[in-house]
């Protein structure tokens, strides 16, 4: 039992350490979500973070890592659709990457099909993309913010 105590404390003290030195460092729910999701073994599920693993252990790594990337999962699929759309805009304007580029190649890949969390239920998984895809398909109708204004 005090063993399974001190192992939620680590779990707890190591998803604190994450958000306060790095989340918080991250602008948009999406981007923390992207985030999160870079750090998950695409072959295992397991997250994977050097630094938070050297300070606790693999075991409070992952789950700090896997209940983080829930919760900024939840907080984005909470936003109203527009406040989606401009967290995204807000994301994709960090990215050092082409706007468009980025959009076709989602569209094209359905990459963003990724950034799932592994325990986000059927209902979050078909909310989370529909939403999405509604937002890229707005985005793609609307003039890039690099492209110059008709008449200028």
């Amino acid at each position: 039992m005090a063993e399974m105590k001190a192992r939620e404390q680590g779990h707890e003290k190591a998803i604190r350490d994450l958000w306060n030195r790095t989340l918080s460092q991250v602008p948009t729910a999406f981007g923390r979500i992207a985030y999160l999701a870079s750090l998950r073994d695409p072959n295992s599920g397991r997250y994977e973070h050097f630094g938070l693993s050297q300070i606790y252990s693999d075991e409070s790594a992952d789950q700090a890592l896997r209940l983080s990337h829930t919760q900024a999962f939840s907080e984005w699929l909470n936003y109203p659709l527009e406040q989606q759309k401009a967290d995204l805009e807000e994301y994709l304007d960090s990215v050092d990457e082409n706007r468009e580029r980025i959009l076709k190649t989602w569209s094209t890949l359905a990459s963003y099909r990724n950034l799932l969390p592994t325990d986000a239920s059927e209902a979050e998984r078909q909310l989370f993309v529909s939403d999405l895809e509604i937002i890229l398909e707005l985005l793609r109708r609307e003039p890039s913010p690099s492209s110059p204004s008709p008449g200028a």
